[in-house]
């Protein structure tokens, strides 16, 4: 009988071994979802191409937040998380530069973000969802840098 029971002993270490790199028979990691929105943010950010992570009203309450001092803009901006135990999915709110291919952008940003989150966090991540919701132009840098809002000076 000793057997029987040493035997299920070691198939339940091999159940915990194979669970994953974030459990073990000395304990688990969970990760939060802040954590694995900051890093896809970063990873996003660091792609050619993408010119910002966020809806319109966000990018505008970052634009606010730059102005105050001390303030920093969030690395997780733009960016949505479902993390569980094994797996993370991952959804991008995205401005990209105009004249790029927006479908090499978009791989690239898949490329990075999957080999990031995974990398550092050891969650599988299952997807990576991307919403280019906005294109930048050159133009609009100039007519923001001319400070000039209107025809009377």
């Amino acid at each position: 009988m000793a057997s029987t029971t040493d035997a299920a002993a070691k198939s339940q270490d091999v159940e915990k071994v194979n669970a994953g790199p974030l459990t073990s028979s000395q304990g688990t990691t969970t990760v939060a979802d802040v954590v694995v929105q900051k890093i896809a943010g970063l990873a996003t950010r660091e792609i050619h191409g993408v010119h910002a992570l966020g809806g319109g009203a966000a990018r505008a309450f970052s634009a606010l937040r730059e102005r105050i001092p001390g303030a920093t803009a969030s690395a997780g901006q733009g960016v949505s998380v479902e993390v569980g135990e094994k797996q993370a999915a991952v959804d991008l709110q995205i401005v990209v530069e105009y004249g790029v291919a927006i479908a090499d952008v978009a791989r690239s940003i898949r490329r990075n973000v999957i080999s990031a989150v995974e990398g550092m966090t050891g969650l599988e991540v299952v997807e990576v969802n991307i919403n280019v919701g906005d294109l930048h132009l050159p133009s609009d840098d100039e007519e923001d840098a001319s400070g000039d809002s209107g025809r009377v000076q």
